[in-house]
């Protein structure tokens, strides 16, 4: 006979009340463990839950707005813009506000959902079963799509519009977003697509015309940082306005970035004490602005050493100097902006800093100078990325910013050369008669010596070069090639041309030319072949000539000047006014003769303009160094 209780019903064993019967001492307790709420950081526990929390952000909330009151709700949205700017919240935002009942169950879809029934208080917890929120990056198959597909054809459960949420988008594979193509052309009116992307351009066409687009701009630093002040006086932390501006400007236009530094700075401070500018540069590696100032200064003034040692006081606070290049290079910005729109000095989106010293240097530096500087940091940000040394790259880009930081512009170099004359020769040729000229780029630097007119052309077809150009013209281009590069003129008397063809001509090249010539003139026109070695090809004489004005140019007093100012410079090219398509002078009429050697050059070369000429930038030139 079983007892009362089974084994596996036992009773437990009721705890003493006091010492044991032999003077045991009374058994310790199991200490109660407080249970704490899990912290949540400050860019999930300050996540808009309304339109009217969102900042940066106004033009799509007024669109919103209207079309809920018109009660003219898109059937699919397509947000993008920058990460951390409010696109997955603004999704769920949308699909609270086309579920919310509002507190007594009876409301309707509002652009102010109340937050308290039970699909708002549902999609706010992430399990409402008609909200699907979807990340595409790893579910971006077409089977991923066909289940949502699938899901559409079932009216909610709960709620008034099934919503579906994907993020990033733009990683659906191409059979995914074709499959979803008819489905979101024309969906259930029970069913809404949300759609949230950072790519917006790897979306296709055909998916961004079914949708309603609305481009989330980045918030400026300013609304960043009076967005962190308010949430630093709610959690009653002390923080200084320019370490939320130095905030601000590092989250660069993403609210979620932001307050993630804000969550950092705050576990970096003290209990208690002020989170100021030193302490966030130092968090996020930067210098301090006005040490950027001073080294932009000391650069500015051709100071390495004072710029070296700048950079040593910063590596030893841990700063990088890689990022300190990128600081000044902001600052170059900053300055070119207040130089060239000098309204900006007064704007209250610039910190004080920027407002002051940054004039100073506007006022101070030339447009060529920052734009030069610019150039240089770019290059120099580059070098540092790859370098195995970043410290030494980013000194050697402050050594040679220091060292050009006093060279002229190349413009400036070259009228200075005008106006003192430098290279001696005093006065140099002035125009000849043909008014003709040359135009000498060395160094990238075009020098405007001459001052063209314009030469009349000979009669139409005087020449084996207007034969050429005639091909050119008529668009016969493997003719027109072959007469500029395989073929000799041994004599030209019209209606009869004498030439030698290279082996690469084709055989029916005297019969096309012939046939062409008859076309146009009128007249039958004979091509004869001969054995006779003739002038050099056109291309050939055209090499010729342009050595001939690039050995004139070298001679010039002022190229020579030029040449020696800019070491290592060379010409890059030079152009005669009175050359033709071939690079060779405009040739008297001929109608016969032999050919004597090639016209094109001039023995007395090009004339160029005298010193004191009026320098002109010519920005279709070419620079080469």
């Amino acid at each position: 006979m079983s007892g009362l209780f089974d084994d596996d019903e036992k009773l437990p064993e009721p705890e003493p009340a006091g010492p044991g019967l032999f003077g045991d001492a009374e058994p310790l307790k199991a200490p109660v463990v407080a249970v704490s709420t899990p912290y949540r950081v400050l860019a999930r526990k300050y996540r808009p839950t309304h339109f009217g929390d969102m900042i940066g952000q106004e033009t799509m909330v007024r669109t919103l707005r209207n079309a809920f009151a018109a009660g003219r709700v898109a059937h699919a949205f397509m947000l993008t813009g920058v990460r951390g700017v409010g696109k997955t919240t603004t999704a769920r935002i949308i699909a609270r506000a086309l579920n919310c009942i509002g507190p007594d169950g009876g409301g309707g879809p509002t652009v102010d959902p109340c937050g308290v029934c039970a699909n708002c208080t549902a999609i706010l917890a992430d399990r409402h079963p008609d909200v699907v929120e979807m990340d595409a990056a790893s579910n971006n198959g077409i089977d991923e799509v066909r289940e949502i597909i699938e899901a559409v054809r079932f009216r909610p459960m709960q709620a008034r519009t099934k919503v579906f949420i994907l993020d990033e988008v733009h990683m659906l594979s191409k059979a995914a977003f074709n499959a979803l193509l008819k489905t979101l052309e024309e969906p259930p009116a029970h069913v809404k697509f949300i759609f949230a992307t950072t790519e917006i351009r790897k979306v296709p066409v055909t998916v961004l015309s079914r949708c309603q687009r609305f481009d989330l701009r980045r918030i400026s630093a300013a609304e960043l940082a009076g967005h962190f002040g308010r949430i630093a006086e709610k959690e009653e932390i002390k923080v200084s306005a320019e370490a939320l501006t130095l905030i601000g400007r590092a989250a660069d236009g993403s609210a979620r970035d932001g307050l993630s530094l804000l969550d950092q700075a705050i576990a970096q401070n003290e209990p208690g004490q002020t989170i100021d500018v030193p302490m966030v540069a130092e968090m996020l590696g930067l210098t301090d602005r006005e040490a950027v100032f001073d080294l932009f200064e000391a650069v500015m003034a051709g100071q390495p050493a004072k710029a070296l040692a700048l950079t040593d006081r910063a590596h030893e606070r841990g700063a990088d100097l890689g990022v300190m290049l990128q600081d000044m290079l902001e600052l170059v910005h900053t300055v070119t902006r207040l130089k060239a729109v000098p309204g900006l000095r007064d704007s209250a989106e610039l910190p004080e800093a920027e407002r002051t010293r940054g004039a100073g240097f506007a006022d101070r530096m030339g447009m060529a100078v920052l734009g030069r500087t610019w150039q240089m940091l770019l290059k120099g940000i580059s070098e540092v990325e790859i370098a195995p040394d970043r410290r030494g790259a980013a000194e050697m880009v402050l050594i040679r910013l220091c060292h050009v930081a006093d060279l002229p512009p190349p413009g400036d170099l070259v009228r200075r050369i005008m106006e003192s004359g430098t290279g001696g020769g005093g006065g140099g040729a002035a125009p000849g008669p043909s008014g003709g000229g040359v135009r000498a780029v060395a160094n990238g630097a075009p020098v405007q010596a001459y001052a063209p007119e314009p030469v009349s052309a000979g009669p139409r077809l005087a020449s084996f070069r207007d034969v050429a150009m005639l091909a050119s013209e008529r668009r016969e281009a493997l003719l027109h090639g072959h007469l500029v590069h395989s073929v000799h003129l041994v004599r030209f008397a019209p209606p009869v041309i004498e030439v030698r063809p290279q082996g690469d001509a084709p055989r029916d090249l005297a019969s096309r030319l012939a046939a062409m010539l008859q076309e146009v003139t009128g007249q039958r026109w004979t091509i004869a072949l001969s054995t006779a070695p003739g002038e050099p090809t056109l291309a050939e004489q055209g090499m010729a000539a342009d050595s001939a004005r690039r050995g004139l140019a070298a001679e010039h007093p002022l190229v020579q000047a030029i040449l020696e100012a800019f070491p290592g410079a060379k010409i890059d090219s030079v152009r005669d006014s009175r050359a033709d398509a071939y690079g060779l002078l405009a040739e008297p009429a001929s109608l016969g003769g032999e050919a004597e050697g090639f016209a094109g050059s001039d023995p007395e070369g090009p004339d160029f303009a005298p010193l004191d000429a009026e320098f002109v930038d010519d920005p279709t030139a070419a620079w080469e160094n």
